[in-house]
């Protein structure tokens, strides 16, 4: 949440003595250098400032003003003074200042900006391009063996068999018992090798890795070539069935087709065995384990990862942080200060007795959390116990006859009784940002239709984790920026580090290897396992 900033300048006042004309000209341009410095100053300090609430009965953003007070010598002294706000709910407050800086634009030239790439031309290309080349390759090989069988029947190839009769035509085409049996094989293994590719492969496309993916790319190649080189053969195989029926030699039989057919079929059940072995299984092995640290809070955690590369791993580790973090909230970095522990004057205090007042801030602060806490289950607790479900059967000890509600009229009802204690646990602990009136009525209300405890409805409050919890990060596109000294597609190794970052969230990620594990087996004599109990005078035994 910003707040508006105002700049105001107060330049000091400057005594000038004149004594001749020569000085005169050498104030003027002291005074000319001055007013460039401060002008260059001016374009490069119109900045936006955050600022964090502090205050625990006033936790409303606030706002800042910059003084910059400019010393004889031409130093620039920039004094920041924090302002109150209103306490409003969810109002976020933007202010516009004027064209002052050489980096800022107009509304009009907002337009000209080129458009987000997440939702550009190229960036469609780059995510779905490699899907439909994988696609297309791959349903021209499904395909490949059917057509094979039905080109002779079509009479695609009219030179095979051309110097025969109409009958001895049928005879060579025809499918005797053998070649019905190779038949119905190459059936179940069209239909396995479909139902396999459909399991394993046919499912949306997770990240776009700004490298090729060294498995899949050796997988689709293998799949080319295969195909390829079997219809260069068939082809051939053909061509060669023509020339020998011309020539009155032994004719190219249709169980031959079928038997072709099936070798390529076997062929890319094979190949889909491969890519399950390196693209999906290869992985599930741990080989190394990573330590993740997100700055700038600092909060760490280590996962055991299998042999990836360096871009697949940083979407395994994209998956774990939006899963398994909490959530980031940058209003927490500092520490509210109540307002009657504000300083009220310029003197520095020391504590003698040794203790430390951030310690003694960080122990209030708690304090007032579980009290906030406290207080937001209680109010919770009350507000449920006021709904009941509305059954079919009349109830005896209603008196007035209730009017029945819906899920959302139910939720209307009831917060305002909460509103207050949920408010202030959001404004203690930083939540405002993240959670409006409108979101919470709609979960309350979903809460109330499932018939869940208060504990339940105060779950998204209570639980800073997930990061995908936040209403904020879910979108259908994170895009992650990922920084490494070394090529995105070699594998992973010891001492690898590679850096994620997401606007002012980083993740360093640092990889080591796990140990090897020696167990050996330990034999404890049975005749061990016997006690005898010493009793002693000093023993209560």
């Amino acid at each position: 949440m910003y707040g508006p900033v105002d700049f105001e300048r107060k330049h000091g006042m400057e005594t000038e003595s004149i004594k001749s004309a020569p000085s005169e000209h050498s104030s003027k341009s002291k005074r000319s250098r001055a007013h460039s410095h401060r002008s260059a100053h001016r374009s490069h300090s119109h900045k936006n400032i955050r600022n964090h609430k502090i205050g625990e009965d006033n936790m409303a953003p606030f706002q800042t003003a910059v003084t910059v007070d400019e010393t004889r010598d031409g130093q620039e002294i920039i004094e920041v003074q924090i302002l109150p706000q209103d306490d409003n709910w969810g109002e976020n407050t933007t202010a516009v200042t004027g064209n002052t800086s050489d980096q800022s634009g107009s509304v009009e030239e907002v337009s000209l900006w080129p458009s987000d790439p997440e939702s550009g031309i190229g960036f469609a290309c780059s995510r779905y391009l490699g899907t439909v080349l994988t696609a297309v390759l791959s349903v021209i090989a499904f395909i490949s063996p059917i057509t094979m069988l039905i080109l002779p029947k079509l009479g695609f190839f009219p030179s095979l068999g051309a110097s025969l009769s109409a009958a001895e035509q049928a005879e060579l085409l025809s499918c005797a018992a053998e070649c019905k049996g190779l038949l119905v094989s190459l059936c179940f293994k069209l239909i396995l090798l479909s139902t396999g590719a459909w399991a394993v492969f046919i499912r949306k496309s997770r990240a776009t890795l700004p490298s090729i993916f060294m498995f899949r790319a050796i997988v689709l190649l293998l799949v080319f070539i295969c195909t390829f080189t079997y219809w260069l053969f068939y082809v051939v195989q053909i061509t060669e069935g023509a020339r020998e029926s011309a020539t009155g030699e032994e004719n190219l039989e249709y169980r031959a087709l079928v038997a072709y057919a099936s070798s390529l079929t076997d062929t890319l059940l094979f190949i889909h065995y491969l890519a399950v072995i390196l693209i999906e299984i290869r992985h599930l092995q741990p080989s190394y384990y990573v330590k993740v640290v997100r700055s700038p809070d600092g909060e760490s955690r280590a996962y055991a990862i299998g042999q990836l590369s360096i871009q697949r791993a940083a979407v395994w580790i994209l998956d774990k942080y939006y899963t398994e973090f909490s959530i980031y909230n940058p209003y927490l970095e500092r520490i509210p200060v109540s307002k009657s522990r504000k300083p009220t004057s310029s003197f520095k205090y020391y504590e003698v007795d040794g203790v430390n007042n951030s310690t003694l801030q960080e122990h209030d602060y708690e304090r007032r959390v579980k009290k906030r806490r406290a207080r937001l289950i209680t109010a919770a607790e009350e507000a449920f116990t006021h709904i009941k479900r509305l059954n079919h059967e009349p109830e005896k000890n209603i008196i007035v006859p209730a009017v029945p509600m819906d899920a959302h009229e139910a939720a209307q009802a009831v917060f305002p009784s909460l509103a207050r204690a949920l408010q202030k646990y959001l404004r203690v602990t930083r939540q405002q940002p993240r959670h409006t009136v409108e979101s919470i009525l709609q979960h309350l209300a979903q809460c109330l239709s499932h018939d869940l405890s208060p504990r339940a409805f105060l779950e998204r409050f209570l639980q800073p984790s997930p990061v995908l919890q936040n209403e904020k990060e879910q979108k259908e596109v994170q895009t992650w920026s990922l920084i490494c000294d070394e090529l995105l597609s070699r594998p992973l190794r010891p001492g690898c580090v590679f850096q994620l970052r997401q606007n002012d969230i980083s993740l360093l990620c640092t990889v080591h290897n796990l140990p090897h594990f020696n167990v050996t087996e330990e034999v404890i004599d049975p005749a061990n396992n016997r006690f005898v109990l010493r009793l002693n005078s000093e023993t209560s035994v």
